[in-house]
């Protein structure tokens, strides 16, 4: 399977147009058609999103863990599965950042193929496109591969020749492990997964001894705050993880097994508002990332959806980068705020709504 040049897009797609908001995607499906490969009649798609070149697939199914991605890809009228189970000609990878959640995709499209069925992967070539491709071709002994749009597009064929030893490795990586310092559990992928983020450390450690009745937990990854409120504050009667990324949802219901009568856990996106109302305590570390670029607007969405879901009188904790801008935003927002404790890093903010 040697590499193959610049293919059109299936079935009439639009490869004349320009490229979509993920380039990856784009170059992921030049590699389908009729220089390359064949549209297969089945396909898995690991990392799904959509496409208008997908509409002209036989039958392509989703698997999408972050919660905004997933609404879209079921918007554009694709189907979606929490969980792919048996195996399929096809398997499609959309890799997220992180090292060894890349791996473990490899791995988990190895399982899921059918004998002769063909994995095919695309990632920028910031995210270090070249040095994947290169691992895994050492892995399966042959590759197919083009460049477009900065990115690279890799494919290689289910058969007797990967190196088992390296898949089994790939799976270990993306296993759920010990986060340091606890004893809670991450898996690869997710925020933080190996240790106690630095912010979210320094709210907890902030947090006033009084804190009680209905308390939700905003972007509450793989449950370390929460964990924290459940284990420190007997008076919490009820606890709303809200998370978009399914991954660290399943960890902290792992993390917070023992307090079943108070946890309750919602993947969701909580920038679109809560749906929740009547909280006497909110607590957030807010992601302000949008793929590889700031994005203050989370931050931003984030405290207006904290403050349509707290009750009169109700508390907003939160931590954040020092230089975030997010004073002026709580005072739009019907805050009142002080800010009790920084560090050279971050800053904790106190909110009371008025």
């Amino acid at each position: 399977m040697g590499s193959f040049p610049h293919i059109p897009f299936p079935s009439g797609g639009p490869a004349a147009k320009a490229p979509a908001v993920n380039p990856a995607l784009d170059t992921l499906l030049l590699a389908f058609g009729p220089e390359g490969l064949a549209v297969p009649e089945r396909a898995l798609f690991l990392g799904a999103e959509p496409h208008p070149a997908l509409k002209d697939w036989p039958s392509v199914l989703g698997w999408q863990p972050f919660k905004p991605k997933a609404v879209a890809w079921e918007a554009a009228g694709f189907h979606r599965v929490d969980q792919p189970e048996g195996t399929f000609p096809c398997v499609l990878i959309l890799p997220g950042k992180s090292r060894d959640e890349t791996f473990a995709l490899f791995a988990r499209a190895y399982d899921l193929l059918e004998t002769s069925g063909v994995m095919v992967a695309a990632m920028p070539n910031t995210a270090g496109a070249a040095r994947f491709e290169k691992e895994l071709a050492k892995a399966t002994g042959s590759i197919g591969s083009i460049q477009k749009h900065k990115c690279r597009a890799f494919h290689a064929v289910k058969n007797d020749g990967w190196n088992l030893a390296t898949l089994a490795e790939w799976r270990a990586a993306g296993e759920r492990k010990p986060v340091s310092g606890s004893d809670l559990v991450a898996e690869a992928g997710v925020f933080s997964p190996e240790h106690i983020d630095s912010a979210s450390a320094l709210l907890a450690k902030h947090l006033p001894g009084n804190l009680r009745g209905k308390v939700a937990d905003l972007g509450a990854g793989w449950g370390f705050l929460s964990h924290e409120i459940a284990s420190r504050f007997s008076s919490v009667e009820r606890l709303d993880l809200f998370e978009a990324d399914a991954r660290a949802l399943d960890c902290a219901k792992q993390n917070l097994a023992a307090f079943p009568e108070v946890a309750r856990f919602h993947w969701h996106d909580v920038a679109a508002g809560l749906g929740e109302v009547g909280y006497d305590a909110i607590v957030m570390n807010p992601p302000f990332h949008t793929g590889q670029n700031t994005d203050v607007g989370l931050g931003k969405a984030f405290i207006h959806a904290a403050s349509n879901a707290l009750k009169r009188g109700g508390r907003l904790f939160l931590v954040a980068n020092r230089q975030l801008p997010y004073e002026a935003e709580l005072t739009a927002a019907g805050f009142a705020w002080r800010k009790p404790a920084e560090d050279a890093t971050f800053k904790v903010l106190f909110a009371d709504k008025r």
